[in-house]
């Protein structure tokens, strides 16, 4: 069965969502602060996490960081009503979605299934699984991407930017499409998510020198991977 952690500092919270993933099918596993959060990580393999913003020991801003940089599970940050600086900053240090307290437990479940089946369903055939150009080299597979042999570590969902961007490169990619097609049609946020993403995902691939393509904006447009390559 698989494992959800619920984390909130509020005893009631975590009680009324484990009982609605026990009717998805989820093993639930609760913690109440950040420090619990990540031991259980560490000793546990999660499908998904939820993850308030504040609690104590560490707050959820803190710990979303510390797993993103060992690893890309998806995260739905808990956010308290009316904070949309919350929201914002939860999606860029790297998490999948929010929701916005009050909430009911169907909603949350709803956007749990909407995370889990974008990670479901890249749809890439083994013959798709790697590209490269210039000194970047993407593999879907493995989620390896390396930029002159350097390694560049992405989550999975900037890692899904690339892959797009990069198989289709000229082609531009309005904020719509990109939602569309990579958080899908149920999807409950807006195009701040693409920006949030697309900001994380330039800086760390501008880690490496790669004066030969970029992730161009097109002002009203979108975006789209450019190259010097014709």
């Amino acid at each position: 069965m698989d494992k959800i952690l619920i984390a909130d500092d509020n005893v009631q919270i975590t009680r009324i969502l484990s009982e609605f993933a026990k009717k998805e099918g989820f093993e639930p596993v609760t913690a109440h602060d950040g420090e619990e959060v990540i031991k259980l990580f560490q000793q546990y393999r999660f499908s998904i996490i939820l993850l308030d913003v504040m609690m104590p020991q560490k707050d959820g801003f803190e710990v979303c960081r510390e797993i993103r940089r060992a690893s890309d599970i998806p995260i739905i940050m808990i956010t308290a009503r009316g904070e949309d600086f919350e929201r914002i900053m939860g999606l860029d240090i790297g998490a999948d979605d929010y929701v916005v307290k009050p909430f009911s437990g169907n909603e949350v479940m709803a956007r749990v299934r909407a995370v889990l089946r974008r990670i479901d369903c890249t749809g890439q055939t083994a013959e798709q699984k790697y590209l490269v150009y210039d000194n970047l080299r993407v593999c879907l597979e493995t989620a390896d991407v390396t930029i002159g042999g350097q390694k560049i570590t992405l989550t999975k969902k900037e890692l899904e930017i690339l892959w797009t961007l990069l198989d289709n490169r000229g082609k531009i990619f309005s904020r719509e499409n990109l939602l569309s097609g990579l958080w899908g049609y149920d999807y409950f946020g807006d195009n701040r998510t693409v920006d949030s993403h697309m900001k994380r995902l330039r800086a760390k691939l501008d880690k490496v020198p790669h004066p030969n393509w970029q992730i161009k904006t097109i002002w009203g447009m979108g975006y789209k991977f450019e190259g010097t390559e014709s």
